[in-house]
């Protein structure tokens, strides 16, 4: 599942605003008690392993000059919630961004 972000922010600001709020990300997973995990392997570009409920979803998100590109492999069994996590996806990056 691949999720394009839009900004008209700098690369580093977008940089600087995914490492300042990416502890907040654990609160748009529904269920509650989630847990995420990141490091950052090259400037633009950033793992993250969500576990919740009982599951867990590795993926990555790639900052681009106006972009940024979420990028996650559902488990087969939640496939078919695949609109419902892009939908949450693009709702709450703007936040992760710092936008309203």
């Amino acid at each position: 599942m691949r999720v394009p972000i839009k900004h008209d922010l700098p690369k580093e600001e977008v940089r600087r605003r995914l490492r300042d709020n990416i502890g907040s990300l654990k609160d748009h997973v529904p269920g509650g008690m989630a847990e995420v995990r990141s490091d950052w392997p090259s400037e633009d570009r950033m793992n993250l392993v969500v576990t919740a409920m009982g599951g867990q979803v590795a993926g990555t998100v790639d900052v681009e000059d106006t972009q940024v590109i979420v990028d996650f492999t559902l488990p087969p069994a939640l496939a078919f919630f695949e609109p419902i996590v892009a939908g949450a996806i693009r709702q709450s990056a703007p936040k992760l961004l710092g936008k309203s």
